[in-house]
């Protein structure tokens, strides 16, 4: 199709499903890198202080910014849907009402972050030492909000068109630009930890502005057009519908992780940067996930938008077996190259000891994990986003929870926190699989109509 968007309800579904994938893919890595290059370039440039510091709270960035962005989700399956459908009218007005969100979302997520960081970070058990750089770090972080929200939401319109490459080229440029201002801030400056945080705002200001600008200059109906931005209650209504559980999903794993963190915090600063090391190593891990669910969340809100039903279950079952696959390679060799990998972001033996421990516990579980993203993925594109907030709450967030609080009631021992991942996945990928094969998911969109 013209403008660079792909109509995925037509041609091999998992050749579509592939071709659409890998340049989100490759736009992860990207980002990814860009978030690492602040723990790899602190670690090595400022010592084991400076890497506790950027990875004291991971999860509070997270936790701060997910209900915002996974609510704009469900913008995607509206625009997707209606894309699909054909039916420009609502594709133009579901746009310019989720961008009205992310403005008013942006706002809301800077004011929470400058004013409560302090605070949080306290209630997280951040170790003394590495407080004061921790709150100026997350300030100056939490300052750029509002570029992060508008990037994802510009992001995830032109996902839910089907185009998945200009992201790419705009993750490419920002990359560069986060990691030549980490070198320049931190390695010849010597500005200190808050300079990481303004190197990834610039080059997060620079990546949303490039996409909002090929938004408003493109003559599809998804152009972006800035004095229509406005609330339409009957899309905000779909976009909050489909978009709220996912955003209270999100929202509910990174207060589980929150605790997490915090446990991992109550063992001092090296434990703090082993779990700040092996979450980067871990995200990378995570990406295959990541773009294959991204695809399959368009790939079945087009095809069920066109009526399409074995088309999408087609679609479905490739996604979910390459997202699986993928993640269990991935997950043998981060076991094998753990020590090696975390070397990367600290020098201090304690932490990569404690590193290794927590990704050789986890690693060869990614299998699990990818399967529970994967049909929460092929979930959320048919419409039905309250099963994989439902499933996640009770699994991911309060088992997960449960668990954590009864073992350390039990023992000291920081190597069966970790095993909380492995248990909640496995969990939660047994209840997905019994409701991808048992419930009509493919008739979501018509029940609600009901």
């Amino acid at each position: 199709m013209s403008h660079g968007t792909k109509d995925m309800t037509v041609g091999s579904p998992w050749k579509l499903l592939t071709v659409f994938a890998l340049p989100i893919l490759l736009s992860h890595i990207f980002q990814q890198l860009y978030n690492t290059a602040d723990s790899l370039i602190v670690g090595k440039f400022l010592g084991t202080n400076a890497l506790a510091a950027v990875s004291s709270s991971g999860p509070l960035i997270f936790l701060m910014i997910s209900f915002f962005t996974g609510a704009a989700m469900g913008a995607g399956v509206a625009i997707s849907k209606y894309f699909g459908a054909k039916d420009d009218d609502k594709v133009s007005r579901s746009v310019h009402t989720v961008f009205a969100f992310g403005l008013v979302a942006g706002v809301i997520i800077t004011a929470i972050g400058l004013f409560l960081t302090p605070a949080i970070l306290r209630i997280m058990k951040t170790d003394k030492d590495v407080l004061p750089e921790a709150i100026r770090y997350f300030r100056v972080y939490f300052s750029g909000s509002l570029f992060v929200v508008i990037y994802n939401i510009s992001t995830g319109v032109l996902n839910a068109v089907g185009n998945s490459r200009r992201p790419l080229y705009y993750l490419i440029i920002s990359s560069v630009i986060n990691v030549i201002l980490d070198v320049a801030f931190i390695g010849l400056l010597n500005m200190g930890v808050w300079s990481a945080a303004l190197a990834t705002v610039i080059s997060q200001s620079v990546s949303a502005a490039l996409a909002v600008r090929y938004l408003t200059r493109s003559s599809a109906a998804y152009r972006l057009t800035p004095k229509q931005i406005r609330f339409h209650k009957d899309m905000l209504h779909e976009i909050l519908k489909y978009g709220l559980p996912s955003g209270v999903q999100n929202s509910v794993i990174a207060l589980a992780n929150v605790t997490v963190q915090t446990n991992i915090n109550s063992f001092g600063k090296v434990a703090t940067a082993a779990y700040g090391s092996y979450a980067k190593i871990e995200g990378f891990a995570f990406l295959p996930i990541t773009s294959f669910t991204m695809a399959l969340t368009t790939f079945t809100g087009q095809n069920l938008g066109a009526k399409k039903y074995e088309r999408a279950k087609r679609g479905s079952v490739f996604g979910i077996f390459a997202s699986v696959t993928l993640a269990e390679i991935i997950g043998i060799i981060t076991f094998l190259a753990a020590p090696v990998l975390i070397g990367m972001f600290s020098n201090d033996p304690n932490v990569i000891s404690i590193g290794t421990m927590q990704a050789r516990t986890e690693s060869l579980f990614f299998c699990l994990l990818a399967f529970s993203h994967a049909v929460a993925a092929v979930c959320r594109g048919a419409g039905k986003a309250f099963v994989p907030m439902t499933i996640m709450l009770s699994v991911w967030c309060v088992l997960r929870i449960i668990y954590i609080t009864v073992v350390m009631r039990l023992t000291d021992d920081i190597g069966m926190i970790y095993w909380a991942y492995p248990i909640t996945w496995g969990i939660s990928s047994v209840i997905y699989m019994i409701y991808y094969k048992f419930s009509d998911w493919l008739h979501g969109f018509e029940k609600m109509k009901i």
